[in-house]
């Protein structure tokens, strides 16, 4: 699924393909994406003649600003934005297409059809789902530490799944949350209540710093992933954990983990991240001092 680094760099790619062009008419080819209105002829006559004036974003949400509207589309699994010259052949999996005056189309494919679009007046998007709930956005000056803090509170749950719940932080998801507690050296089934203040920094500057670095890098490419221009990114390349279970850790050398936390695959180095009591034999041990001196190194760049 596309997390925050993937998002931000469609966001950027698409505002520059579309911005300034305009809605000649919309064709939904599977109206099930449509969720406000879910009707296509509602939808498509709402659009008709609007300017897409930007694109920004909240969390793993699109929010193509139009003169007027705001349309919120989340790419979900396998979503995924393009422009191509109107008499180009539609690709499989094509469900929207928005027909622009200049030739072009903004078309929208979905392999596994989960992606949503939600259709509000200019400002209405943030008082209703799915935008209201939304937690803090990374890479911007609301994340402090301090927020960061208020946010993780008194919650006693394993930390994993407390990041990626999206009323927390937004736009943190699987593979990010994984490098970051990876980062921070912390392992992902400790409990939010037994991070000490130290911890809490270190992981609070892992999420900040493990997001610019993957948005630098154009995002994470491992399954489908590509930008408004077709282009992969390349942090897959960059990754410490996630998707390398019997790898190598590139700081210590023990074999990369794989547990199930949350309902979620998780990618763990059992040398880095010191276990909780009770947790798997696999993920038990580690040092605590070296592990701090390690991410000290790693947050500082050397």
């Amino acid at each position: 699924m596309p997390e925050l680094p993937e998002v931000e760099t469609v966001r950027r790619t698409l505002n520059a393909l579309i911005a300034g062009k305009t809605v000649a008419r919309v064709t939904v080819r599977l109206p099930r994406i449509l969720q406000r209105p879910d009707d296509p002829a509602a939808f498509s006559a709402m659009l008709e003649g609007r300017t897409f004036q930007r694109v920004e974003r909240r969390g793993k949400f699109l929010l193509m600003m139009l003169d007027g509207l705001t349309l919120v589309s989340h790419l979900r699994m396998e979503g995924r934005y393009g422009v191509f010259p109107s008499d180009e052949p539609l690709a499989p999996h094509t469900h929207v297409v928005f027909h622009l005056s200049d030739g072009t189309d903004l078309r929208y494919r979905d392999v596994r059809q989960f992606g949503t679009m939600h259709l509000f007046q200019s400002g209405e998007e943030w008082l209703s789902e799915p935008l209201n709930k939304l937690g803090i956005e990374p890479l911007t000056d609301e994340f402090t530490v301090e927020a960061f803090e208020r946010a993780l509170g008194r919650r006693s749950g394993k930390i994993k799944p407390l990041l990626l719940n999206q009323e927390i932080i937004a736009g943190l998801g699987n593979i990010y949350a994984d490098e970051a507690l990876h980062l921070a050296g912390i392992h992902p089934l400790r409990s939010a209540a037994s991070l000490k203040k130290a911890e809490r920094q270190r992981l609070y500057d892992a999420i900040a710093a493990t997001l610019r670095a993957a948005v630098e890098a154009g995002g994470t490419s491992v399954r489908s992933y590509v930008n408004g221009r077709g282009e992969m990114g390349m942090f897959q390349h960059r990754l410490h954990v996630y998707g390398r279970t019997g790898e190598p850790c590139h700081t210590c050398g023990s074999p990369i983990v794989r547990l199930v936390v949350g309902g979620r695959g998780t990618h763990v180095c059992p040398q880095c991240q010191r276990a909780p009591r009770g947790a798997p034999k696999t993920a038990a041990t580690g040092s605590g001092r070296k592990t701090a001196n390690a991410v000290k190194r790693r947050l500082d760049g050397e």
